[in-house]
């Protein structure tokens, strides 16, 4: 698995997110989905990798600076046909590297709720993630659950 620094223009990555976005419509309803559209990706915030073996995308996944000492975990994916072979596992330890690098002291991240979220959930929490309260700009959902990880 290679994790590479992308630009969001391939037509594998157009097409991934797009089954990430219309996948938060299955389990979401529409004021509960957070998921960044392409454009929204792009922002200058906002960094993107995605997952490669080969030239077959295996998934996704973004950091998102809230402030200089906060980051926040966004459209972690993997690719359905790649599911089950670490794949989140080493994208979210990059991710977490990174936000060590550049010298967060928190990572925060927010998910569903649902049951379809609960294997995400449980990758968290094995990484050290602990519930915690709304930040930055969320508010209490009842379709949402809020995380974060002291760096």
């Amino acid at each position: 698995m290679i994790i590479k620094s992308d630009d969001l223009t391939g037509p594998e990555v157009i097409s991934l997110i797009g089954e990430h976005l219309h996948g938060m419509t299955l389990h979401s309803p529409p004021e509960s989905i957070h998921a960044l559209d392409l454009e929204k990706l792009k922002r200058p915030e906002i960094s993107f990798w995605t997952v490669w073996e080969g030239d077959q995308l295996m998934g996704c996944g973004a950091l998102k600076e809230l402030d200089p000492q906060h980051g926040e975990l966004k459209s972690m994916r993997t690719v359905s046909a790649h599911l089950r072979k670490g794949v989140a596992r080493a994208v979210l330890q990059y991710i977490i590297s990174e936000a060590r690098r550049r010298g967060y002291t928190r990572l925060s991240l927010e998910t569903g709720s649902m049951e379809a979220f609960l294997p995400a959930r449980k990758l968290y929490e094995t990484f050290g993630f602990h519930y915690c309260p709304p930040f930055d700009d969320y508010v209490e959902d009842s379709n949402s659950v809020f995380m974060t990880k002291e760096l």
